[in-house]
Protein backbone atom coordinates (compact mmCIF):
# COMPACT_ATOMS: atom_id res chain seq x y z
CA UNK A 1 0.00 0.00 0.00
CA UNK A 2 2.31 2.78 0.78
CA UNK A 3 4.85 1.64 -1.73
CA UNK A 4 2.14 1.96 -4.45
CA UNK A 5 1.22 5.60 -2.66
CA UNK A 6 5.25 6.30 -3.03
CA UNK A 7 5.21 5.83 -6.40
CA UNK A 8 2.10 7.21 -7.62
CA UNK A 9 3.22 10.65 -5.56
CA UNK A 10 6.53 10.40 -7.55
CA UNK A 11 4.44 10.03 -10.89
CA UNK A 12 1.85 13.10 -10.53
CA UNK A 13 5.19 15.04 -9.41
CA UNK A 14 6.76 13.84 -13.04
CA UNK A 15 4.77 14.91 -15.97
CA UNK A 16 1.27 13.28 -16.38
CA UNK A 17 0.27 13.21 -20.45
CA UNK A 18 -3.55 14.98 -20.53
CA UNK A 19 -4.83 12.25 -23.07
CA UNK A 20 -3.20 8.35 -23.13
CA UNK A 21 -5.07 5.87 -25.61
CA UNK A 22 -5.11 2.32 -25.19
CA UNK A 23 -5.07 -0.37 -26.97
CA UNK A 24 -6.32 -3.25 -24.78
CA UNK A 25 -4.57 -6.51 -26.53
CA UNK A 26 -4.03 -10.13 -25.37
CA UNK A 27 -7.45 -11.20 -23.65
CA UNK A 28 -7.49 -14.16 -26.05
CA UNK A 29 -4.08 -15.19 -25.04
CA UNK A 30 -4.64 -14.98 -21.43
CA UNK A 31 -7.49 -17.31 -22.17
CA UNK A 32 -5.72 -19.70 -24.03
CA UNK A 33 -2.99 -20.09 -21.54
CA UNK A 34 -5.07 -21.31 -19.13
CA UNK A 35 -7.09 -23.56 -21.25
CA UNK A 36 -10.13 -21.12 -20.78
CA UNK A 37 -12.51 -20.02 -23.23
CA UNK A 38 -11.49 -16.90 -25.21
CA UNK A 39 -14.88 -14.83 -23.24
CA UNK A 40 -13.15 -15.19 -19.64
CA UNK A 41 -9.86 -13.27 -20.77
CA UNK A 42 -12.41 -10.53 -21.84
CA UNK A 43 -13.81 -10.72 -18.70
CA UNK A 44 -11.00 -10.38 -16.48
CA UNK A 45 -9.86 -7.73 -18.88
CA UNK A 46 -12.45 -5.56 -17.19
CA UNK A 47 -10.99 -5.85 -14.31
CA UNK A 48 -7.92 -3.90 -15.74
CA UNK A 49 -10.32 -1.28 -16.83
CA UNK A 50 -11.74 -0.64 -13.93
CA UNK A 51 -7.98 -0.16 -12.11
CA UNK A 52 -6.48 2.01 -15.02
CA UNK A 53 -9.75 4.53 -15.14
CA UNK A 54 -9.34 4.61 -11.53
CA UNK A 55 -5.76 5.06 -11.14
CA UNK A 56 -5.64 7.84 -14.28
CA UNK A 57 -8.49 9.91 -12.66
CA UNK A 58 -6.11 9.87 -9.40
CA UNK A 59 -3.00 11.23 -11.03
CA UNK A 60 -5.17 14.06 -13.46
CA UNK A 61 -5.39 12.69 -16.57
CA UNK A 62 -7.37 14.34 -18.73
CA UNK A 63 -8.28 11.83 -21.49
CA UNK A 64 -8.13 8.20 -21.46
CA UNK A 65 -9.58 6.61 -24.87
CA UNK A 66 -9.93 2.49 -24.81
CA UNK A 67 -10.32 0.54 -27.95
CA UNK A 68 -12.73 -1.42 -26.57
CA UNK A 69 -14.03 -2.98 -29.95
CA UNK A 70 -12.97 -2.15 -33.70
CA UNK A 71 -14.73 -2.03 -37.01
CA UNK A 72 -12.68 -5.40 -37.71
CA UNK A 73 -13.55 -6.95 -35.08
CA UNK A 74 -16.59 -8.17 -36.43
CA UNK A 75 -15.06 -10.66 -38.41
CA UNK A 76 -14.47 -12.79 -34.73
CA UNK A 77 -16.87 -15.35 -33.87
CA UNK A 78 -19.91 -14.56 -33.22
CA UNK A 79 -20.13 -15.85 -29.66
CA UNK A 80 -17.25 -13.78 -29.00
CA UNK A 81 -18.30 -10.54 -30.81
CA UNK A 82 -21.61 -11.06 -28.82
CA UNK A 83 -19.62 -11.23 -25.34
CA UNK A 84 -17.97 -8.23 -26.44
CA UNK A 85 -20.85 -6.09 -27.21
CA UNK A 86 -22.38 -7.19 -23.87
CA UNK A 87 -19.55 -5.64 -22.20
CA UNK A 88 -19.46 -2.09 -21.77
CA UNK A 89 -23.47 -2.21 -20.93
CA UNK A 90 -21.81 -4.90 -17.82
CA UNK A 91 -19.39 -2.49 -17.10
CA UNK A 92 -21.31 0.60 -17.05
CA UNK A 93 -24.04 -0.48 -15.21
CA UNK A 94 -22.22 -2.11 -12.55
CA UNK A 95 -19.88 0.90 -12.11
CA UNK A 96 -21.79 4.17 -13.45
CA UNK A 97 -22.44 5.30 -9.66
CA UNK A 98 -18.55 5.25 -8.94
CA UNK A 99 -17.68 6.41 -12.01
CA UNK A 100 -20.17 9.26 -11.05
CA UNK A 101 -18.56 9.72 -7.67
CA UNK A 102 -15.32 9.91 -8.83
CA UNK A 103 -16.17 13.16 -11.30
CA UNK A 104 -15.77 10.94 -14.73
CA UNK A 105 -17.45 11.76 -17.90
CA UNK A 106 -18.34 8.99 -20.05
CA UNK A 107 -17.86 9.32 -23.72
CA UNK A 108 -17.97 7.37 -26.96
CA UNK A 109 -15.72 7.48 -30.47
CA UNK A 110 -17.20 5.09 -33.33
CA UNK A 111 -20.04 4.31 -35.43
CA UNK A 112 -22.52 3.01 -32.98
CA UNK A 113 -25.56 2.80 -34.82
CA UNK A 114 -24.74 -0.44 -35.37
CA UNK A 115 -24.25 -1.48 -32.19
CA UNK A 116 -26.72 -3.45 -30.17
CA UNK A 117 -30.04 -1.76 -28.95
CA UNK A 118 -28.64 -2.57 -25.40
CA UNK A 119 -25.41 -1.24 -25.67
CA UNK A 120 -26.62 1.58 -27.43
CA UNK A 121 -28.76 2.19 -24.50
CA UNK A 122 -26.52 1.67 -21.80
CA UNK A 123 -23.46 4.24 -23.23
CA UNK A 124 -26.48 6.80 -23.71
CA UNK A 125 -27.49 6.33 -20.18
CA UNK A 126 -23.74 6.52 -18.72
CA UNK A 127 -23.45 9.75 -21.16
CA UNK A 128 -26.26 11.53 -19.92
CA UNK A 129 -25.63 10.73 -16.43
CA UNK A 130 -21.84 11.72 -16.53
CA UNK A 131 -22.25 14.99 -18.80
CA UNK A 132 -22.08 17.38 -16.02
CA UNK A 133 -18.81 15.59 -14.84
CA UNK A 134 -15.41 17.31 -15.07
CA UNK A 135 -13.16 15.08 -14.38
CA UNK A 136 -11.34 12.24 -16.18
CA UNK A 137 -12.96 12.05 -19.82
CA UNK A 138 -13.30 8.43 -20.31
CA UNK A 139 -13.60 7.63 -24.04
CA UNK A 140 -14.67 4.16 -25.20
CA UNK A 141 -13.92 3.72 -28.84
CA UNK A 142 -16.84 1.66 -30.04
CA UNK A 143 -16.83 -0.25 -33.62
CA UNK A 144 -14.34 2.75 -34.51
CA UNK A 145 -11.86 2.47 -36.99
CA UNK A 146 -9.13 5.19 -37.24
CA UNK A 147 -9.52 5.37 -41.64
CA UNK A 148 -13.43 5.33 -41.46
CA UNK A 149 -13.42 8.41 -39.40
CA UNK A 150 -10.94 9.94 -41.64
CA UNK A 151 -13.47 9.14 -44.59
CA UNK A 152 -16.79 10.45 -42.71
CA UNK A 153 -14.79 13.59 -41.46
CA UNK A 154 -13.93 14.20 -45.44
CA UNK A 155 -17.66 13.61 -46.81
CA UNK A 156 -18.93 16.25 -44.02
CA UNK A 157 -16.23 18.56 -45.21
CA UNK A 158 -17.18 17.67 -48.81
CA UNK A 159 -20.76 18.42 -48.29
CA UNK A 160 -19.91 22.02 -46.50
CA UNK A 161 -18.06 22.98 -49.74
CA UNK A 162 -20.48 21.68 -52.13
CA UNK A 163 -23.22 23.88 -50.40
CA UNK A 164 -20.66 26.90 -50.12
CA UNK A 165 -20.11 26.65 -45.95
CA UNK A 166 -16.43 26.75 -47.18
CA UNK A 167 -13.75 26.81 -49.84
CA UNK A 168 -11.02 24.55 -50.65
CA UNK A 169 -8.05 26.83 -48.80
CA UNK A 170 -10.46 27.51 -46.02
CA UNK A 171 -9.87 23.66 -45.11
CA UNK A 172 -7.38 23.42 -41.75
CA UNK A 173 -6.48 21.16 -38.87
CA UNK A 174 -8.78 22.93 -36.99
CA UNK A 175 -11.27 22.53 -39.22
CA UNK A 176 -10.78 18.49 -39.12
CA UNK A 177 -10.63 17.96 -35.76
CA UNK A 178 -13.52 20.16 -35.09
CA UNK A 179 -15.12 16.99 -37.18
CA UNK A 180 -13.53 13.94 -35.96
CA UNK A 181 -15.46 11.33 -33.78
CA UNK A 182 -13.39 12.68 -30.36
CA UNK A 183 -14.07 16.23 -30.53
CA UNK A 184 -12.69 18.55 -28.66
CA UNK A 185 -10.10 16.60 -27.30
CA UNK A 186 -6.90 16.53 -27.22
CA UNK A 187 -4.27 15.27 -29.41
CA UNK A 188 -2.84 11.98 -28.19
CA UNK A 189 0.14 12.34 -25.94
CA UNK A 190 0.75 8.71 -25.24
CA UNK A 191 -0.42 5.30 -26.62
CA UNK A 192 -0.25 2.00 -24.83
CA UNK A 193 -0.53 -1.11 -26.19
CA UNK A 194 -0.25 -4.47 -24.26
CA UNK A 195 0.64 -8.34 -25.35
CA UNK A 196 4.31 -7.29 -26.91
CA UNK A 197 2.57 -6.95 -30.56
CA UNK A 198 3.85 -3.18 -32.29
CA UNK A 199 0.93 -1.34 -34.20
CA UNK A 200 -1.30 0.67 -33.89
CA UNK A 201 -4.21 -1.06 -35.71
CA UNK A 202 -6.16 1.65 -37.58
CA UNK A 203 -6.38 3.58 -33.80
CA UNK A 204 -6.74 7.36 -33.58
CA UNK A 205 -4.76 7.96 -36.33
CA UNK A 206 -5.34 11.18 -36.99
CA UNK A 207 -5.27 12.02 -32.77
CA UNK A 208 -1.86 10.02 -32.67
CA UNK A 209 -0.26 11.90 -35.03
CA UNK A 210 2.72 12.76 -32.76
CA UNK A 211 2.01 10.49 -29.62
CA UNK A 212 4.87 8.73 -27.84
CA UNK A 213 4.35 4.69 -27.71
CA UNK A 214 4.58 2.49 -25.04
CA UNK A 215 4.38 -1.40 -25.97
CA UNK A 216 4.88 -3.66 -23.28
CA UNK A 217 4.55 -8.21 -23.39
CA UNK A 218 1.98 -7.86 -20.49
CA UNK A 219 -1.02 -9.26 -21.60
CA UNK A 220 -4.35 -6.70 -21.06
CA UNK A 221 -5.99 -8.88 -17.71
CA UNK A 222 -2.73 -8.48 -16.28
CA UNK A 223 -2.18 -4.68 -16.75
CA UNK A 224 -3.14 -2.98 -13.89
CA UNK A 225 -2.25 0.04 -12.15
CA UNK A 226 1.77 -0.91 -11.16
CA UNK A 227 2.00 -1.27 -15.42
CA UNK A 228 -0.28 1.99 -15.94
CA UNK A 229 2.29 3.55 -13.49
CA UNK A 230 5.17 2.09 -14.96
CA UNK A 231 3.72 3.53 -18.59
CA UNK A 232 3.43 6.74 -17.52
CA UNK A 233 7.32 6.52 -15.58
CA UNK A 234 8.71 5.83 -19.13
CA UNK A 235 6.74 8.36 -21.25
CA UNK A 236 8.66 11.17 -18.91
CA UNK A 237 12.20 9.52 -20.03
CA UNK A 238 11.10 10.78 -24.06
CA UNK A 239 11.86 14.23 -25.01
CA UNK A 240 8.94 15.44 -26.91
CA UNK A 241 10.40 17.65 -29.82
CA UNK A 242 7.28 17.54 -32.35
CA UNK A 243 9.71 17.91 -35.18
CA UNK A 244 11.77 20.19 -33.69
CA UNK A 245 15.08 19.84 -32.88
Amino acid sequence: MFQWLNQTKEVIEQQVPEHIAIIMDGNGRWAKKRGLPRIMGHREGMKSVREVVRTANELGVKSLTLYAFSTENWTRPEEEVSFLMKLPAQFLESDLKDLNERNVKVEVAGEVSRLPIYTREAVQQAKTDTANNTGLRLIFALNYGGRDEIVQVMQKIAEKVQVGLLQPDMITNEIIEQELMTGSMTDVDLVIRTSGEQRLSNFLLWQAAYAEFYFTDVLWPEFRRDQFLAAIEDYNQRTRRFGGV
